[in-house]
């Protein structure tokens, strides 16, 4: 006999415990802890008007039999304020994946709003594709920043989430770098003596006992000029604390920047009116959930 067809509606402050149950249930490589601390971080966020706090979820008799996590923000794409929404995790139980298409077409119908992946499995992607998302990134660059030119006259100031102020940062790229340093995110300012250069890093996190790579991934700049710039004064500081990689998103070599670029990882995908930058992962999963 087959299940009865479910019901598809936005995800309230009162499912979060049991839409981490179900997530643990489907990612069985994640713990419970990690999901609640993802959406308790996902339940005091500022969002755009009319944006749904968590996502979706599907449901039947009652109970939830799938989610999709959906994460929105506003960001800085050429100079203009772009609602974009991460397509986060997304899972149904087996006996429900034949809605599991329709589910997600739902919950992606905004067409003032660029959705985009930033994890996307590799099976997912004729799926995404099919749905009409692009590739905006193909891999990702591993680099050694200490190796690099450059960097004479700057200093690196550490930014956490008691950081008063920072001369030279808009008041809204301080809130970012203090929000990201509260996700335990490494948050850097490159000063030069002309500006101050805002930097977000992404920790590898310890996963079953595994000790962590020494690898940051870049999270956030204003754009990847800027960190090749700075790459030689901040690839010192990093690796003083034990930390001497790092790799950023793009689509091919990174002129000036030591290292090696690689599509076997780090694909992402959009779809939407713009597309997103390269060098912005800010309030993304890898920084809410972690990596």
């Amino acid at each position: 006999m087959s299940a009865a067809k479910p019901r598809f509606r936005e995800i309230e402050e009162s499912d979060v415990d049991a839409i981490a149950e179900l997530l643990t249930r489907g990612f069985v490589h994640r713990s419970r802890e990690y999901w609640m601390r993802g959406l308790t971080r996902q339940g005091t966020r500022s969002l755009p008007e009319g944006a749904p706090r968590y996502g979706y979820l599907m449901e039947s008799d009652g109970k939830p039999v799938g989610c999709l996590l959906l994460i929105y923000s506003t960001k800085m794409i050429d100079g203009e304020a772009v609602v974009c929404c991460n397509n986060s995790s997304w899972y149904v139980d087996p006996e429900f994946r034949n809605y599991a298409a329709l589910f997600s077409s739902m919950t992606q119908k905004r067409k003032d709003v660029t959705y985009f992946n930033v994890t996307p499995a590799e099976p997912t992607w004729p799926i995404l594709e099919a749905q009409g998302f692009k590739v905006y990134c193909r891999g990702l660059h591993f680099s050694l920043p200490a190796l690099s030119l450059g960097g004479s006259g700057m200093h690196v100031e550490a930014v956490t989430s008691d950081t008063v102020s920072i001369a030279g940062l808009s008041d809204d790229e301080l809130a970012m770098l203090k929000r990201h340093a509260a996700y335990g995110c490494l948050s850097l300012v490159c000063r030069t003596a002309q500006e101050a250069v805002p930097f977000i890093f992404f920790r590898l996190r310890k996963r079953r006992g595994v000790i962590p790579l020494p690898i940051l991934q870049l999270g956030y700049c204003r754009e990847i000029a800027d960190f090749v710039r700075c790459a030689g004064t901040i690839g010192r500081y990093l690796t003083w604390r034990g930390k001497p990689v790092v790799i950023l998103d793009a689509n091919g070599p990174i002129t000036g920047l030591a290292g090696m670029y690689s599509e076997t990882r780090g694909r992402k995908y959009f779809k939407g009116p713009r597309q997103p930058r390269l060098g912005d992962l800010a309030d993304t999963e890898l920084a809410i959930f972690g990596m």
